[in-house]
């Protein structure tokens, strides 16, 4: 079926910090960039059961009026768009230039795919395929429907309209609109709010101070934190190993109400200091992703603010106090330098890498997917020793092409602390990715129960 909206203005603009971070990665992954596609899955809520596929498919066209973002696709960039007769946006064509404009439509036709069955099934069905980033819309909806009754609602989200908690919000106000059919309070900013703002001076001061801190670091760190041949590549080379552990997630819980802190910084810094073991660098530079939703006006934001910062971390702490004592400060350094303008980085990148000799980009990365962070100290370590017997270990993804060396996501599953490894297997092989996941596990383990562990071993 297909679904009319009707949004209200329309415009361009050029790209958001956010949107131009997501659109160089997918451009270095394509044409492997179905990897960003990700969704969510709404359960009809009880108390508008029986749900009609009509009037499933009105809410779905409010959330599209409601949220730009979802409306927004890219067009010719800024210099073709001043020629005569630009040439027509295709998404092959966009691929190849460094920044096209988002264009904002006020109406148009959005399809929806119904579908009986399993729910997950049509999500995989709905994120399998990169996105036609010139021509659809970058929202692929679907409804279960079960004897003429919708029973879930499924949203795949292209990651240049929305991250993961902008994902969050367009589900939270789906369900609104089905159980209340509005949204309450004022609408929030749009992504053409956000580009402009980010253009003006205010916005300008703002990119110029997380610049500062790029700058700084960019002289010191190594030049890439994997850059040794491994010497055992796979076919495809980019190969995921997923770490499922409920020992970890005790574990760091526990060292986090310790130490007074979160487990995002537990984890990023023992993820940190192994890094540097296995690579063999004194300093260890690992780029975590942040939501970038600290003003409040963003907070219900559906775009994609998420972008990476700086980490940066001396190797050679003995012990978990040390180590957190100098991860804390370096966390909120590079969390604070994540909203940034990406044209910024690529000028700093371009000058010192001509300084140095060499390119300067950590190809490490670090993404705490999760939603919630629980710092406990109750688990004992009977509890945590028993709960490393349920820890499993799969390969759920291999691809040709990642725009990174080594990525690592921290997800909440229902066996424990999801903890996956993406890499390239050319710089870290597949029994490497295996080793490191355990190794880590075995990290978390010792420092929640040693007055002064070793980190890693």
């Amino acid at each position: 079926m297909d679904i009319r909206f009707s949004g209200g203005r329309s415009g361009t603009a050029p790209l958001t910090w956010g949107q131009r971070a997501i659109w160089d990665t997918v451009r270095k992954t394509a044409p492997d960039d179905r990897y960003f596609n990700f969704g969510q899955i709404l359960p009809v809520p009880d108390r508008v059961r029986p749900l009609t596929p009509e009037r499933a498919a009105r809410a779905l066209g409010a959330l599209v009026e409601r949220h730009e973002s979802l409306r927004t696709r890219l067009g010719a960039a800024e210099q073709d768009r001043a020629r005569p007769h630009p040439p027509r946006a295709t998404a092959s064509r966009l691929l190849e230039v460094p920044e096209p404009w988002q264009v904002l439509e006020a109406a148009g036709t959005l399809p929806v795919t119904v579908a009986t069955g399993d729910p997950e099934r049509l999500l995989g069905e709905l994120t399998a395929t990169a996105f036609d980033y010139a021509a659809e819309w970058p929202l692929r909806a679907g409804l279960v429907v079960d004897g003429g009754e919708v029973t879930h609602l499924v949203l795949a989200f292209c990651h240049l309209a929305a991250d993961g908690l902008g994902a969050e919000v367009a589900l939270r106000d789906l369900r609104l609109l089905l159980t209340r059919g509005a949204v309450p309070g004022p609408v929030p900013p749009q992504p053409l709010d956000l580009a402009r703002w980010q253009e003006s001076e205010p916005g300008r001061r703002v990119a110029r101070l997380a610049t500062e801190h790029w700058e700084r670091e960019y002289r010191r760190i190594p030049p890439t934190m994997f850059d040794r041949p491994s010497g055992d590549v796979a076919d495809p080379p980019v190969w995921r190993a997923k770490l499922v552990s409920r020992a970890m997630d005790l574990s760091a819980q526990r060292i986090a109400a310790l130490h007074a802190t979160s487990t995002s910084t537990v984890l990023l810094a023992l993820a940190s200091s192994l890094v540097a073991e296995v690579t063999g660098h004194e300093v260890c530079a690992m780029l975590p992703i942040a939501g970038n939703r600290f003003r409040g006006d963003t907070v219900n934001a559906v775009t994609t603010l998420s972008q990476e910062g700086l980490f940066v971390l001396e190797a050679g702490h003995n012990d978990v106090t040390g180590l957190l004592r100098a991860a804390k400060p370096a966390a909120l350094r590079a969390y604070r330098s994540a909203y940034h303008d990406p044209r910024d980085r690529d000028r700093l990148v371009a000058g010192i890498s001509r300084e140095r000799g060499a390119t300067i980009h950590p190809y490490c990365c670090f993404n705490d997917m999760r939603f919630t962070d629980r710092a406990d100290a109750s688990p004992d370590q009977p509890a945590v020793r028993r709960a490393l017997a349920e820890t499993t270990l799969t390969w759920p993804l291999r691809q040709d092409r990642l725009n990174c060396r080594f990525c690592l996501h921290l997800t909440t599953e229902p066996g424990g602390l999801g903890v996956s490894v993406t890499a390239d297997t050319r710089f870290l092989s597949r029994p490497a990715m295996e080793r490191y996941l355990l190794d880590l596990e075995s990290a978390l383990v010792k420092a929640a129960f040693a007055e002064a562990p070793e980190l890693v071993g």
